[in-house]
């Protein structure tokens, strides 16, 4: 497969695949073309290439990776290869012998390509502004509530003030004037360990806005490597051969000569400014908080560039299937980074941080918790809200099989371990303050199940509770009365004698909207609850200072008072789309 080292290249792939729809129609960037966005990506659709965007001379390009399709047009099977036979040859090397070295010749001649390629020029360098103008961007507001327009696919990229290599990074970026942005490092985040090494020193850090560029820059922004590993030899990897830079004429980093926009400043030390809200891709609305402050010196861009963005919201959307490749692409290196993970699997249905589930190894006692403590201690793993693993031979992606396999073993007097008082993944409010909140581990081992699960409700329920459904084996999903009426509900409902027999009981409000697919039970159950809060058992007991819960154990995912509201489309936006959607969009793609 031929490298593709630009915008252009792939859009010209999926234009000879029929995979991109040009839409000449004239379209905002205010909260219209994010519909539009929403709809054809709902029904599997193409990229869409919007050439006629009111207010800019840029034209915008979403949903380029909405499909596996789409991303193996982007990457093919090569750098998963790569990986692949890499952590083979690591296994195979020791002790070193010219055979195996010489097997391994094709994998070190491709080894050759990665890396950077210093260019005298490049196209990023044909047009400058200085100042920027950053209104003439189009950037997107994608939901009504959302606190202005944001780079929905921004390539952030610093290096550390301490020698420590560089980080390109996807941090949201918010336009506050055509100069100004805001720059949303979260907790656990390359570039935000390099401004508080630079704010240690009352030093601005030097930031490099790229948008655009190869497909590989893009993807490489949001894996999830360890702290130490670059990301631009990631995309030189993904591309197939080594990533063009060139010189800022005006000093400072290096340009990637192939991105589309390339936005140069600094962010200075202990400056804030409220930053969102921003409907994010859990799948619900994050408030405004203080963050630093991008403050531009200028603007590069190609002469022909176009404007590369996404739509983040309720899963499942376009990172979705971003975040499936890149774990598709580096999970064969977790046995090497981890020792005794032998399968890692982050859920996009829930916004990814909240569940991961593991296949570990449980050699001797509680080996397996050792192991989880591994996955929790790595990097954005850390941020993992609840962690199920397993010794068993099953596939984790496959969560029915996985969490019936669990709850077939597991001993609930030592199996959950909750850990409260610790970090939290920003977007997530379910915790008792901002990057506050609380953590479980959920573990099912052993060959042979326990019991049995019920499959069949026959019981009865506490006032308050109606419309039982037994969604999964061993698993029943209740409808309650609202958090603000009841917030007892969950401890009562544990208590009762006539859901006994059952391991679990998600709590829920709807349990209709909760059940109709396992996408919405996943996003349902896992976002709507805080392990230290809303985890009940019919009876708990202390020993050795661990707390075991005699099921049935009830995890409360109401939503809750200081929650943030779901993300949904706004009345006006909607019937603006509807008066065009017909006009813009093929039939096979409205169904």
């Amino acid at each position: 497969m031929t490298p593709t080292c630009n915008l252009r290249e792939y859009l010209d792939i999926l234009r000879s695949e029929d995979e991109l729809l040009e839409i000449r129609t004239p379209v905002d960037a205010h909260l219209e073309i994010a519909e539009i966005h929403r709809r054809v990506i709902a029904r599997q659709g193409p990229a869409l290439l919007f050439t006629n965007v009111r207010g800019s001379g840029f034209p915008v390009v979403t949903n380029l990776f909405g499909t596996p399709h789409r991303l193996e047009l982007a990457f093919g099977r090569r750098p998963l290869d790569f990986v692949r036979h890499l952590v083979q040859l690591v296994e195979n090397l020791m002790p070193p012998s010219l055979g195996t070295l010489w097997q391994a010749r094709p994998l070190l001649l491709e080894g050759l390509k990665i890396g950077l390629k210093q260019r005298r020029t490049g196209p990023i360098l044909q047009c400058c502004q200085q100042p920027a103008r950053l209104s003439e961007l189009p950037l997107l507001t994608s939901w009504h509530s959302d606190g202005g327009a944001f780079v929905t696919l921004p390539l952030v990229y610093t290096e550390s003030p301490d020698g420590h290599g560089h980080n390109l990074g996807m941090y949201r970026i918010q336009r506050f004037d055509d100069t100004t942005t805001g720059i949303h490092w979260q907790i656990h985040k390359g570039g935000g360990f390099h401004y508080f090494s630079a704010e240690q020193k009352t030093q601005s850090l030097p930031m490099t806005l790229f948008i655009g560029g190869p497909p590989a820059l893009m993807l490489a922004a949001i894996a999830p490597l360890p702290e130490d590993i670059p990301e631009l030899m990631l995309a030189s990897l993904l591309q197939g051969r080594k990533l063009d830079m060139v010189e800022d004429p005006r000093g400072g980093h290096r340009l990637v000569a192939e991105a589309e926009f390339a936005i140069k400043g600094v962010v200075p030390p202990h400056k804030r400014r409220p930053e969102g809200p921003f409907g994010d891709h859990y799948g619900y609305n994050s408030l405004a908080h203080d963050y630093p402050v991008f403050e531009t010196s200028h603007l590069y861009h190609r002469r022909d560039a176009i404007y590369p963005a996404t739509v983040v919201g309720r899963p499942r959307q376009e990172d979705f299937y971003i975040g499936d490749f890149l774990q598709d692409l580096l999970s064969p290196l977790f046995p090497l980074v981890m020792n005794g993970v032998h399968q890692l699997k982050t859920f996009g249905e829930t916004g990814f941080h909240c569940l991961a589930a593991a296949r570990v190894a449980n050699r001797y006692p509680r080996e397996a918790f050792a192991a989880g403590l591994r996955i929790l201690g790595e990097g954005q793993l850390s941020l993992t809200k609840f962690l199920l693993l397993t010794d068993g031979s099953l596939d984790v992606a496959d969560f029915p099989a996985l969490w019936q396999h669990i709850l077939e073993r597991i001993r609930w007097d030592q199996d959950l371990y909750i850990f409260a008082n610790v970090s939290q993944d920003t977007l997530d409010y379910t915790g008792p303050s901002v990057n506050r909140g609380s953590k479980a581990m959920m573990m099912g081992l052993g060959k042979e199940p326990l019991r049995q699960l019920a499959t069949d409700f026959n019981g009865s329920l506490p006032g308050g509770c109606t419309r039982p459904r037994a969604y999964l084996p061993g698993t029943l999903v209740v409808q309650g009365v609202s958090y603000e009426d009841d917030p007892e509900l969950a401890t009562r409902l544990a208590a009762w004698q006539g859901i006994e027999k059952w391991q679990v009981v998600v709590l829920v409000d709807a349990t209709d909207a909760a059940t109709c697919s396992l996408q919405e039970f996943l996003w349902t159950f896992f976002t709507r609850f805080e392990p230290a809060a809303d985890i009940h058992g019919a009876g708990q007991d202390v020993r050795r200072f661990h707390v075991g819960l005699r099921p049935p154990v009830v995890f409360d995912c109401r939503m809750k008072p200081w929650y943030t509201e779901v993300l949904e489309v706004d009345p006006e936006t909607k019937q603006l789309v509807d008066s065009k959607f017909n006009e813009m969009i093929p039939p096979r793609w409205r169904c």
